[in-house]
This record gives structure tokens, sequence and C-alpha cells, in this order.
């Protein structure tokens, strides 16, 4: 019988969590663009697992853009501009400095997302958002209901921007904040946390009613800043920020 490798730990999806440490590898220069990756034998023995789990684990970084299969050849490790798809690592995120990164590309992708959304929006989209908003400071607001409410009111704001890129930019990177919602809920003072969440949502959706663009990529900004701060994350803020219009 295979000794389990210890970097495996205990985890039923085990393609999965191979799939995970091959990409830290590939992510942290262990293993460059361009070099093949080792045999499905050498792999298995390595994580002492069965060559199956290591198939599927390749099959999933082929799936996500990371490897290219060369019939006969192996698998071979593409550069991050080579590659089409975007993944990011859930477990790479317990790393500050990682979260940090990932906070920092919400201010951009999302005070841009507001701005165009308060000059592009239907009464359709602010419809959404607002059915969103309410959710997060209705009944649900202490339950799991409120989080999925509140990703569904920034997937709502990329989707009144009318651009289907930014709606899928934001949507995917929605999905990987909501460890640290959850994680916010649990290490502040739930009553408090609620109400300064949604008054910032408010604000958002006000700006958006009233088409003004400024004051939505500024409450966003806000927004984005305060979650990450509500996280432990402090954004380093640009010198004399220019105006999003």
């Amino acid at each position: 019988m295979k000794q389990r490798s210890p970097m495996i730990g205990v985890f039923e999806a085990l393609p999965h969590r191979v799939a995970a440490l091959l990409s830290r590898e590939i992510e942290s220069g262990e293993v460059n663009p361009g070099s093949r990756l080792p045999t499905e034998q050498q792999l298995a023995e390595k994580f002492g697992v069965s060559r199956n789990v290591v198939r599927e684990a390749i099959a999933q970084l082929r799936a996500d853009g990371m490897i290219e299969a060369r019939q006969g050849v192996g698998a071979f490790v593409l550069a991050p501009e080579q590659r089409t798809a975007i993944r990011i690592d859930r477990e790479a995120l317990k790393n500050d400095a990682n979260m940090e990164h990932l906070f920092e590309l919400r201010r951009i992708l999302e005070t841009e997302s507001a701005t165009l959304a308060a000059t592009r929006r239907a009464q359709e989209h602010l419809d959404a958002i607002k059915e969103a908003l309410e959710r997060m400071g209705g009944e649900e607001r202490w339950e799991e209901g409120s989080i999925e409410a509140d990703l569904a009111f920034h997937r709502e704001i990329a989707r009144a921007t009318g651009n289907s890129y930014i709606h899928t930019f934001i949507s995917f990177v929605c999905e990987q904040i909501r460890r640290s919602i959850h994680y916010a809920r649990q290490t502040n003072p739930l009553h408090d946390l609620v109400e300064i969440n949604v008054g910032e949502h408010v604000k958002i959706y006000e700006a958006l009613v009233a088409g003004d663009a400024d004051a939505a990529g500024e409450a966003m900004r806000a927004h984005i800043i305060g979650a990450a701060d509500r996280v432990g994350i402090r954004l380093p803020l640009p010198q004399n920020p220019p105006k999003t219009r």
C-alpha cells in the first residue's frame, strides 16, 4: 500500500488536492514555464497516491489552462501569458499578501465597474441591485443568505455595465472572496458589521440610482477598502488618486 505524503493531508478530493499542490509549485517558480512535469508514475510516488488520482489532477490543471498536454511527450507548464483560463488557489488566499493582492484587484475592477454601471444601468438592473440590498438588510442579515445577497449585489452591478467580460471577471472574483466575508462575520461584532456593511452598499446603490459615476466609484472604492480592513488587510492608498471621471 502506498504511503501517502504528509503534504497531501486528509482530504476527500485527492485529485483536487494534488492539483492545488502542483499549482503552487508552478506559481512559486519551483517548476518553470516550458518545463515538462514528471511522469504520472513519478508524481504518484511523490504524493503517495494512485496514478488515476494524478491523471485527474493533471486533467484539472489542463482545464485550468496551467499546463498543455502533448500527445506522446508529456504535460508542459504554460507561462502566465499563454494560459487560456484564470485560476486562483483558495488555499493560497490564507496568506495575507495574496489576500491583499486580491483586494487590490477588487478595488481596481469594482470601482470602474460601479462608475460604468452608474451611466449604463437600466431600471431592471437597479431593481436587481435593490433586491439584493434588501436581502442584505432584511431578515436574512444574520444568516448565510446575507452573504449570497452581498455577492449578488456586486455581480448585478457588474451586469449593469453591459460589458459581459466585466461581469465574468467580477463574478469569478466574487466567488474567491466568499471566505473573507465569512471571516469578517466571525471576527467582528456581527450587529456592527452588518450595519456598516449595509450602509456602505446603500451609498453605492444611491449613487447608481442618481446616475452619479464619480459618487458610485468613490462609494465602491471606500467599501472595498473597508471590507479589506475588516479582515485585517490595510490596502495601500495611491498618492493623489485621480477622479474616476
